[in-house]
């Protein structure tokens, strides 16, 4: 008698024809379809990559103004977050048509104007490999943005009249101030690029009022204007004293030209305080 029970053992199962018979064995591939496949998906891959390359270089001349939509909606959103949408939006638009100004007259120079990059709490720019062949081009340039943006905020004002709306009037200020501030004779501001058609001299003027600014009201963004106008009134003066990218000849500019730009930069100043103060809103503790 067995030591335990084990239960029987099942029997195979049958066909017609008898047990079912086992599977086939795989064959082999063979060694030339193994060394070939590998080469055959990585130039799949090449001609994709290739057919992208392609496409890439198709949409080059449309990424200046991909660049330049990315950065702007970044700018409406960050504005957006502080002080909310319609406000970023009216105010990253206020930045785009100054900056229009300064590409439209690059363009009537003969410069080919770059990327116009817009970067939260700091402005907009356009990229230039030059400001023109002598001081009096990139005076109209420089002067170029402030007309541009002066005349559209101005356009706010019958639309704050017929309002009565807090809100435009602010927007309004706000374009008259980013105008007048652009205006301060210090590189790399507009009203620095005046200045070398005006009196280079007056970039110190403009850098102390900057560094005086700066010391009363401790700013990051004024303090970032501080030390780049401290490093490019440095550089450009040096250069002029000694003789260096064309000049003085750069600088030569006639007492007729001389006269235009301060008419035209005094009247820009005094436009943009008139306007500021007729769009002055009263704050007072119960409106903050």
């Amino acid at each position: 008698m067995p030591d335990r029970w084990l239960p029987p053992t099942p029997p195979v199962p049958a066909t017609e024809s008898g047990p079912v018979p086992a599977p086939p064995a795989k064959p082999q591939r063979s060694l030339l379809r193994r060394l070939l496949g590998p080469l055959i998906v990585a130039g799949a891959l090449l001609l994709r990559l290739a057919g992208e390359l392609k496409a890439l270089i198709f949409l080059l001349p449309k990424l200046k103004l991909l660049t330049t939509s990315a950065t702007m909606l970044v700018s409406v959103a960050a504005y957006a977050l502080i002080w909310g949408w319609k406000f970023g939006v009216g105010f990253v638009a206020l930045l785009f048509v100054h900056e229009m100004g300064h590409y439209v007259q690059m363009r009537r120079e003969g410069i080919r104007p770059g990327w116009m990059v817009f970067i939260p709490f700091l402005g907009a720019a356009v990229g230039a490999r030059s400001l023109g062949g002598n001081a009096l081009a990139e005076a109209r340039i420089g002067l170029a943005g402030p007309i541009v943006g002066t005349a559209f905020t101005a356009l706010l004002l019958p639309i704050a009249w017929a309002t009565d709306d807090p809100f435009w009037r602010a927007l309004a200020f706000t374009g008259f101030f980013l105008n007048l501030f652009n205006l301060v004779p210090v590189v790399p501001l507009d009203g620095g690029r005046s200045m070398a058609a005006l009196a280079p001299w007056m970039w110190f003027v403009g850098l102390g009022a900057v560094a005086l600014l700066a010391f009363t009201f401790p700013n990051p963004i004024v303090l970032i204007i501080l030390l780049l106008g401290a490093m490019e009134t440095w550089r450009r003066w040096r250069a002029r004293r000694s003789g260096e990218e064309g000049n003085p000849a750069y600088y030569k500019v006639r007492p007729l030209h001389r006269a235009l730009v301060a008419g035209v930069y005094l009247a820009l100043v005094v436009l943009l305080v008139v306007g500021m103060d007729a769009t002055h809103l009263e704050r007072t503790l119960s409106s903050v």
